[in-house]
């Protein structure tokens, strides 16, 4: 029996393989023909015709906000990845989900992960497999505050071994930022961008750095002319579209804390926050979420690995596995 450790997430999917790490880090999209249905390319090779095809093809993200809103071609996407990596044999996976992931949605799963030739699937809230991929222990006396911020869904929870004492997660994410940075860019430089160009501008000088000068060439379309134009955007340039939504996720994250009982919040702030995702790469991000809570923080060096790193941690360890696994 192959196990896996799947964090099939809405920007980025990656895998983890029990004797190999992780093998595995694939854009979640796929192209699709029009008229025949046909799917054509996956991945990162189909995330980057994104907003170049012509009107034959479409583009398709079948995750959305962390739900899966295309099952044919999240399976068909989840059978190349799973093809790129497994030869021949069984297939035992464990997937990571948002914070109280619903039954409906688990459902959908199941229904992927079948159809993609997966023989037994489990499901783990991305807080614990975020704690277990930093090398944070869990136990049932020692409570973990852990933020992940994925592109389209975030997670805040305070839990322990014993189990989520108080979380939320709310559809806040990277791609809002992307969505957000368009409009600003068109609406202070009269420049139309698209959303790969928006993702690369946030992941290049975004930054949450009051003053940041790092700057980037931006190509794009003038607004008014519809020519082809360039720009320098700077890091203080775009600082309010990101900072809003990271500010939305300080907001949930303190309702999550105001719930805890006074020892949980005690021993909250002897351990810190947790932090994973890949927003959590920005700059400054960490220093920000700490001066807004008042908490100590702690991030990975790869924060964006930290839940399928976990993963790989908890389905190498069956006993710990069925202490976290959702029912």
């Amino acid at each position: 029996m192959l196990k896996l450790a799947i964090d099939f997430g809405t920007s980025v999917t990656k895998i983890y393989r029990i004797g190999s790490g992780i093998v595995l880090a694939e854009a979640t999209c796929v192209t699709m023909q029009k008229d025949t249905g046909e799917i054509r390319a996956f991945g990162n090779e189909a995330k980057r015709l994104f907003g170049k095809t012509s009107d034959m093809t479409d583009v398709i993200f079948p995750l959305f906000e962390g739900e899966i809103v295309n099952e044919r071609c999240a399976a068909a996407f989840l059978e190349y990845c799973l093809g790129k990596i497994v030869r021949r044999g069984s297939v035992d996976a464990v997937f990571c989900v948002p914070c109280a992931c619903s039954a409906a949605s688990r459902e959908k799963y199941y229904r992927v992960s079948k159809s993609a030739g997966i023989a037994r699937i489990g499901f783990v809230e991305a807080p614990y497999l975020a704690a277990l991929g930093q090398d944070v222990p869990l136990s049932e006396s020692n409570p973990v505050f852990a933020i992940d911020v994925g592109a389209g869904k975030t997670s805040a929870a305070a839990f322990s071994l014993d189990g989520i004492i108080a979380g939320i997660t709310m559809n806040v994410g990277g791609n809002n930022m992307d969505v957000h940075i368009i409009d600003h860019i068109a609406e202070n430089f009269n420049l139309k961008i698209g959303a790969l160009t928006s993702e690369k501008l946030k992941n290049s000088v975004g930054s949450l750095m009051e003053n940041d000068n790092q700057s980037i060439i931006v190509n794009g379309r003038d607004v008014g002319t519809g020519k082809p134009r360039s720009v320098a955007v700077t890091s203080e340039d775009i600082l309010f579209p990101i900072r809003i939504y990271v500010d939305k996720i300080v907001e949930y994250a303190e309702l999550v804390l105001q719930k805890l009982p006074a020892e949980v919040s005690a021993a909250m702030c002897k351990n810190g926050i947790l932090l994973s995702g890949g927003v959590c790469n920005l700059a400054g991000f960490a220093d920000y979420i700490s001066e807004k809570l008042q908490m100590d923080v702690l991030a990975s060096g790869d924060p964006q690995m930290s839940v399928v790193l976990g993963g790989g941690r908890a389905i190498g360890n069956p006993a710990l596995l069925r202490r976290i696994q959702m029912e």
